[in-house]
């Protein structure tokens, strides 16, 4: 079986900004692949080289099988597109919203396409309100409902619950869990460490538009992070102490807020864990922080 999303050594520049720097990449179908990284990694302009939007200066791109840019109008016609922005037509009706972009799809069926799609995103009843009488989060929910009216193949998801609150973000996680257990393949950027490690199949870490670890959550905690992460609490001038004693050790030190954290610290074997030291498991967040050098969010 071909892979959904083919890329290889992918380049796209901006001016002086090489915003993807040889970009290799492959989903399979059937899989949701979380592209995790901080916010400038590259994630977003390779979701508009998908889409058709921005062109590579360099490189091969294959989507659904077509060769992008060559086939991106048959590509786009097989794939739903779940943007970051809010771009809804707030003149018309919930409805009205999808029943344009299923004809654009050319679904042959467009009341039953709408009336799924509504029920997907949980606004059957929100059906004749206007856009801008929805709160944020129904707005979200309408995007994605959108992007999945005519039953695409390959869902891009590009950071699909920013800017909202956690509750919010956990209907979300809800609509889209189960948008995976349909078996769509779906490729989905995110910067929330949370929202990579629920979803994902596999989480690929982009930085600097490359990826640079990928794999299943667990195994890129066991390869970066080992078992165990020991947090210290204290003033600054302590822990600068504590954090030189253990990578001294070899251990690696993060910053995790008003603390240090020392990843893998099971391996301690002279004493350098402060005995007030919180112990608990590695986490992806761990991995994140230590191959991007970036705060999670």
């Amino acid at each position: 079986m071909d892979a959904a999303i083919k890329l290889r050594g992918v380049v796209k520049a901006f001016g002086s900004i090489t915003a993807v720097d040889g970009l290799d990449l492959e989903v399979p179908q059937g899989i949701c692949l979380g592209l995790l990284g901080p916010n400038g990694a590259g994630k977003s302009t390779t979701m508009r080289l998908l889409t058709g939007q921005a062109i590579a200066d360099s490189g091969e791109l294959r989507v659904l099988e077509y060769e992008l840019p060559r086939e991106a109008k048959k590509a786009r016609a097989e794939m739903g597109v779940v943007p970051q922005l809010d771009n809804l037509d707030v003149d018309v009706t919930v409805e009205d919203n999808l029943a344009v972009y299923a004809r654009l799809y050319r679904v042959k069926d467009v009341r039953a396409a709408v009336d799924e799609a509504l029920d997907l995103a949980r606004l059957r009843d929100r059906r004749r309100e206007a856009v801008d009488k929805l709160s944020g989060g129904m707005r979200r929910r309408l995007l994605l409902a959108r992007g999945l009216v005519h039953n695409p193949r390959l869902v891009l998801l590009d950071e699909p619950t920013v800017g909202l609150d956690p509750q919010i973000r956990t209907e979300m996680w809800t609509l889209i869990g189960g948008l995976r257990s349909r078996g769509a393949t779906i490729l989905m950027s995110t910067h929330y460490i949370e929202e990579a490690e629920r979803l994902a199949d596999e989480v690929a870490v982009m930085h600097h538009g490359k990826i640079i670890s990928r794999g299943r959550p667990a195994d890129l905690i066991a390869e970066h992070a080992g078992r165990e992460t020991a947090e210290v609490y204290g003033p600054p001038d302590r822990l600068a102490e504590v954090r030189a004693e253990a990578e001294a050790e070899g251990l690696p030190v993060r910053p995790a807020g008003p603390a240090i954290a020392i990843v893998g610290s099971e391996a301690s074997t002279n004493g350098v864990i402060p005995e007030d030291a919180i112990r608990r498991a590695a986490t992806l967040e761990d991995v994140f922080v230590l191959l991007t050098g970036e705060e999670a969010a």
